[in-house]
């Protein structure tokens, strides 16, 4: 019995930081394009998809100083990946074990 829900925290576990990591995935895209325009930068949109992508996207060009040099940013694309192998193989790790404590 708790090897059922065990398996069914894990699966839902799982499912939420899939969600949540798309989520997020969607919220750089729009942090991509507010880069591209000339939006203004006191629109609470704009404001808030700042605050969420900026400080993993210093971090990542802080480690990464080459990511941003010759004037052209490629860290969002370094997030995007990390975003993916997280939904790849964390998720699915989670979810795979989840499944199968269900099943024991």
């Amino acid at each position: 019995m708790t090897t059922i829900l065990s398996g069914n925290l894990l699966v839902s576990v799982a499912r939420i930081l899939d969600m949540i990591l798309s989520l997020y995935l969607y919220v750089l895209i729009a942090a991509v394009i507010v880069s591209w325009v000339n939006a203004d930068p006191w629109n609470p949109i704009v404001r808030t998809v700042r605050q969420l992508t900026n400080p993993v996207l210093y971090r990542v060009r802080k480690a990464f100083p080459f990511l941003a040099a010759g004037g052209v940013d490629f860290s969002p694309i370094a997030v995007v990946a990390i975003v993916y192998f997280l939904q790849n193989f964390l998720v699915n790790s989670i979810l795979d074990y989840g499944l199968r404590l269900k099943h024991l």
